[in-house]
């Protein structure tokens, strides 16, 4: 691309922007002095920098389903990418959300920021699906720059729940959770970054997972912040979750920051036990129930009755106490919020900081649609934008930094919690799926059911301690599926689906017994 030299009016605003006010000569000196800049940047197009790969071919017909194609609105765009003839996920269906790139299919996040913008390369967890023998079918719909917990801000309108059309299919992993409910797909990737896959799992009745952090790389995925980002499966059976889970983790040769060299993925699928839970120890978190103002009674009561149903498989069940898990709500506000605006709408979406692959196509393309397009954009993600701003640049990064330490104590006091039991049981969202927006609604009630925090408000917390989450579907009560959420020690994602798995047996998940 060819740089343009920034003139004094553009500098001096930028200049403003810092805190600074230059002189015209300092004003000058600085511009001459960027004059080197440029060049270098210019410069580095003539080198080949990593790229990632594409394998496997494309197949013909990439489009967005129409009318009775599309029932719920759920997917963004029809494709078909074949991988191996045998393998792990032979035989399985996977659709991704609206986040992870496939080379020549349309990628949005969701939003009018991303319209027109096409991959030219294979996230590392789709290059790893078709190595394993499962085909991609499409890509799913997906909240507003992720930044929603209730299937109604997407670009392309709402999502609706294949339980209820008239209710939320739950964010920001809408789609992938609504096609998995619908038997459309086998299985999804799905990304979190503070329920979003478990929200949307627990509301529509499927399983997902958010794995250890750093165990499922991230690589060429659109984040909102470092910290906090997770890919992860959703699906209807424990062993497609597994399988599909085996065929995704691991160590991405450094190009995810959020990793480390010594991950340890398993052989999950091999770990899933014979529905025996003897001597596992489960401890119910008191302060996961009974949320001031925001708890079901009656999804408090579905969980802790299945949660004490584990005992009948042999399973040791006691309450336990994490007065940290209140505050969570206020770690995760700060951070993504701050991370939000600092390095997914500021930064263009390539995720800064760390060392790793970025998409400078990706970051043009949002950079583009910010200054085209930005008033279009759903209400939650001008709030992070404004307001997470507005504290970046009147604090210097001080609230996400406190924040951010906060997190550590949280960690640890779940760490500590996991010395006495083996698993953690809370349920994912405090209600059951709510009703979408009428036609007749305000953006303020739209808005505020998006931010929602009984859906959000037990989920958030192991973004930030980088435990392991399973929501599992569980009743009905009153008709809907609810979510027990599940939480391991860091690195065991292997019990937490032994757990699941184990309860499937038992017809005890909401598809076993309906």
């Amino acid at each position: 691309m060819s740089l343009q030299r920034p003139s004094a009016e553009r500098l001096r605003a930028v200049a403003a922007r810092q805190g600074l006010d230059p002189s015209a000569e300092e004003l000058e000196f600085l511009r001459s002095l960027g004059d080197g800049l440029l060049a270098a940047c210019e410069r580095l197009d003539a080198y080949e920098g990593v790229r990632l790969p594409v394998e496997y071919p494309r197949g013909a017909g990439v489009r967005r389903p129409e009318g009775d194609e599309n029932p719920h609105n759920a997917w963004a765009v029809a494709c078909r990418v074949e991988g191996e003839a045998d393998g792990l996920l032979a035989g399985l269906d996977v659709v991704l959300k609206d986040i992870v790139p496939v080379a020549g299919v349309p990628m949005t996040a969701g939003s009018v920021l991303l319209r027109g913008h096409v991959p030219d390369y294979d996230a590392t967890v789709v290059t790893r699906i078709l190595r394993a023998g499962g085909t991609i079918v499409g890509i799913a719909t997906t909240e507003d720059m992720c930044l929603s917990g209730a299937s109604l801000s997407s670009s392309t309108g709402f999502v609706l729940n294949p339980r209820d059309p008239a209710r939320s299919a739950g964010g920001s992993s809408s789609g992938v959770a609504a096609l998995v409910a619908a038997g459309a797909v086998d299985v999804g990737i799905g990304a979190d970054q503070g329920g979003s896959i478990r929200i949307p799992a627990s509301l529509c009745g499927v399983l997902g997972l958010k794995p250890t952090y750093g165990l499922v790389p991230y690589t060429g995925c659109i984040p909102i912040d470092v910290s906090v980002d997770y890919l992860g499966p959703m699906g209807r059976r424990v062993e497609d979750v597994a399988r599909l889970l085996e065929a995704v983790a691991g160590f991405d040769d450094g190009l995810d920051p959020r990793q480390r060299a010594d991950v340890e993925p398993q052989r999950y699928s091999e770990l899933l036990g014979d529905g025996s839970l003897a001597g596992v120890r489960v401890g119910v978190v008191r302060e996961g129930f009974a949320r001031d103002g925001l708890s079901d009674p009656a999804v408090d009561e579905a969980v802790r009755a299945t949660a004490n149903d584990l005992g009948a498989l042999g399973a040791g069940v006691v309450d336990v106490s994490v007065p940290e898990h209140l505050y969570a709500m206020d770690v995760h506000a700060s951070v993504l919020l701050q991370g939000g605006s600092e390095f997914m709408v500021r930064g263009n979406g390539i995720g800064l900081p760390g060392k790793g692959f970025y998409d400078a196509s990706l970051a043009e393309a949002a950079a583009r649609g910010r200054r085209l397009q930005a008033d279009e954009l759903f209400a939650s993600v001008k709030y992070a934008m404004v307001m997470g701003g507005y504290l970046w640049e009147e604090y210097g990064g001080a609230y996400y930094a406190k924040a951010q330490n906060l997190a550590v104590r949280l960690r640890r006091a779940y760490d500590a919690a996991l010395e006495t039991a083996d698993v953690l049981v809370l349920p994912t969202t405090c209600i059951t799926a709510p009703e979408l927006p009428t036609a007749d609604a305000t953006p303020f009630d739209a808005v505020m059911l998006a931010l929602d925090p009984a859906l959000i408000s037990n989920t958030c917390a192991f973004n930030h301690t980088g435990h392991p989450a399973l929501s599992v579907p569980i009743g009905p009560v009153n008709g809907l599926p609810a979510g027990l959420m599940l939480v391991g020690r860091r690195g065991d994602d292997a019990a937490l689906l032994r757990v699941a798995r184990a309860m499937e047996l038992a017809g005890a998940t909401y598809e076993a017994a309906s």
